[in-house]
């Protein structure tokens, strides 16, 4: 399998995701400039944490409208695997490929820390290596964090089994202790803390490897 790491200016999580693939999961992957306008040859997508533009009118906006994301939304249309980490989950909000928005946290503070999360749906591309209902830890870093939507939206998502992480102690105030979510389809997901910060014991915790790893066998083996 073979992923693509894009890159925008802003970007401080990409290295992290190239060696969480190349290091941990042992696979192929490359960086991808937010300039290119083809991802012929890629299985998967990665959107990296940071603060793309600087953050900008709102976190993800500009750089949902860089020129690689149109194949970013070919790759999602396509049924391919399409996964944004923090200020990644922030761009496909913004893409309307994930419901909800991001919006400042319920401190107005910028949280750094680890944080644990339980798994409320394993059986999506990204969750099937891990137990259902089990607690993990990854590390969050993020000043626009807290998820919303409506009403409507939220039923919505509870309805088709698209909340995939909460928060044991929610640290941003996100509606529904929400800490990742799918798309309809199941092959988008969004979320604000960092697996790629927790792929091996000298990170503090090896529990972000197993989502990766579900990437692989959903696309080795057709498993979602």
């Amino acid at each position: 399998m073979k992923f693509a790491v894009i890159v925008f200016p802003g970007s401080n999580c990409d290295d992290d995701l190239f060696y969480a693939i190349r290091d941990g999961l042992h696979e192929q992957v490359a960086f991808v400039s937010y300039t290119e306008t083809s991802l012929d040859g890629f299985d998967g997508v990665l959107l990296p944490g940071g603060f793309s533009y600087g953050d900008y009118l709102r976190s993800g906006a500009i750089a949902s409208l860089s020129p690689i994301m149109n194949e970013v939304r070919r790759f999602a249309d396509e049924g391919k695997l399409v996964f944004g980490t923090c200020n990644g989950f922030q761009m496909l909000t913004e893409m309307n490929l994930l419901p909800g928005a991001l919006i400042r946290n319920k401190k107005i503070k910028f949280i750094c820390k680890p944080v644990s999360l339980k798994i409320v749906n394993n059986q999506t591309s990204f969750t099937t290596g891990y137990k259902d209902q089990t607690l993990i830890e990854l590390p969050i870093a993020h000043g626009e964090g807290s998820y919303y939507c409506d009403d409507e939206t939220l039923v919505k998502l509870k309805k088709n089994k698209q909340i995939v992480f909460r928060y044991e102690d929610n640290p941003n105030g996100s509606i529904d202790d929400i800490a990742g979510i799918v798309n309809e389809r199941g092959n988008v997901l969004g979320m604000m803390p960092h697996p790629e910060r927790a792929i091996e014991t000298l990170l503090g915790s090896t529990d972000g490897l197993d989502l990766f790893k579900s990437m692989l066998t959903t696309h080795t083996e057709g498993v979602r």
